[in-house]
C-alpha cells in the first residue's frame, strides 16, 4: 500500500528553516570571528570563558599589586642606600676624630658634621611614598621618627613593629616592609644612638675610637637589614615574569575557546548554500504536485 506524506511540503519547509538557521550561524561566525555569539550556543564553552575571565582578573590584580610594591620597595631601597652613604661618611669623620691630631675646634667641627648627618638620616627614616611612611610598620600615616631631647639618642620611634603582607598569587602573600624599629632602632644597634654617642665623644673629647667602632658595628647590621628589600624586589621580578606568562597563556586559551575555525565555517556555509538551493527547488516542485504525481 502506497503511503503519501500529506505534510511533505511542510517537512521541506522545516528543513529549509533549519538550513537557513545554520547559514545565519555561519554568517555570524564569519562576521565576528567567534564560534558562538549567544550564551545558549555553547554553554560548556561559555563556562570555560567565565572561569578564564576570573583567572585573568586575578592575574591582572596580582600584576597591579606587584607593580605597586616594586615602586614602593625601590624607593625604600634607594632611601636605605642613601643612609648607608651617610653612615659611611659619619664613620670616616669618626676615624678622623680618633687619630689624636685634631684640636678642640676641629673636633667640634666634626661633631657638627656628624650631627648634620644624624638629621639627614632622621629625614630619610621619615621617607614617604604615595602618602605613606615607609618605615612606620603598619602605622603608615604616622610619622615614625621625631626628635626628642629627653631620649638618649635624641630620637623617638612612634610607628609600630608590625609589617604588611600583600597577595601576589593564589594563596601567595609576601611581606613588603620592615618596621622602622627593626631597621633603625633595634636594641643594641640603634643608628641614632650610635650617631649621638659619636657626636658626644667628639664634643667632649671622649672615646671617639670606641664610638666609631660602635657605629661601624651598627652600620654592618644595618646593611644586613637592607638586603631584605633587594631580595624582595628580586622575588617580585620573578613573580611578575611568571604572571605575564600566565596572562599570555590565559589569553591564548580564551582565543582558542572563542575563535571560530574559519576554514570549517566557510566550508559548512558553502555546503549549506548548496543544500538550500536544492531544498528551494524541491519545495517549488512539491508545491505544484497533485495526488496523481505521487501515484505515478
Amino acid at each position: 500500500m502506497l503511503r503519501v506524506d500529506p505534510d511533505l511540503y511542510q517537512t521541506v519547509l522545516q528543513g529549509i528553516e533549519q538550513l537557513q538557521q545554520s547559514e545565519n550561524n555561519d554568517l555570524e561566525q564569519m562576521s565576528s570571528g567567534r564560534q558562538f555569539n549567544n550564551l545558549s550556543d555553547d554553554p560548556a564553552a561559555v563556562s570555560e570563558l567565565v572561569l578564564n575571565d576570573a583567572q585573568t582578573s586575578n592575574v591582572d590584580q596580582y600584576l597591579q599589586n606587584v607593580s605597586t610594591l616594586q615602586n614602593g620597595l625601590q624607593v625604600a631601597d634607594s632611601t636605605l642606600s642613601s643612609v648607608v652613604t651617610a653612615l659611611s661618611q659619619a664613620i670616616s669623620l669618626g676615624v678622623q676624630g680618633a687619630n689624636g691630631t685634631l684640636n678642640a675646634s676641629d673636633m667640634q667641627s666634626l661633631a657638627t658634621e656628624v650631627s648634620g648627618i644624624k638629621s639627614q638620616i632622621l629625614a630619610l627614616a621619615n621617607t614617604t611614598y604615595d602618602g605613606n611612611y615607609l618605615f612606620a610598620g603598619t602605622a603608615v600615616t604616622t610619622q615614625p621618627f621625631t626628635e626628642d631631647s629627653s631620649s638618649a639618642s635624641g630620637v623617638t620611634y612612634k610607628g609600630n613593629g608590625s609589617t604588611n603582607s600583600v597577595q601576589i598569587g593564589d594563596g601567595e602573600y609576601i611581606p613588603v616592609n620592615l618596621s622602622g624599629s627593626q631597621v633603625f632602632t633595634p636594641t643594641g644597634s640603634d643608628v641614632f644612638a650610635a650617631l649621638q654617642s659619636l657626636v658626644t665623644a667628639l664634643q667632649n673629647g671622649g672615646d671617639v675610637a670606641g664610638a666609631t667602632t660602635q657605629l661601624q658595628q651598627v652600620f654592618n647590621r644595618f646593611n644586613t637589614q637592607r638586603t631584605f628589600y633587594g631580595a624582595t624586589l628580586s622575588r617580585l621580578q620573578s613573580t611578575q615574569d611568571y604572571l605575564n606568562q600566565e596572562k599570555l597563556g590565559l589569553a591564548s586559551a580564551q582565543d582558542n575557546i572563542e575563535s571560530a575555525d574559519m576554514s570549517s565555517v566557510i566550508s559548512n556555509y558553502v555546503q549549506t548554500e548548496t543544500a538550500l538551493d536544492a531544498s528551494y527547488e524541491a519545495a517549488g516542485q512539491i508545491s505544484h504536485m497533485t495526488l496523481l504525481d505521487y501515484l505515478q
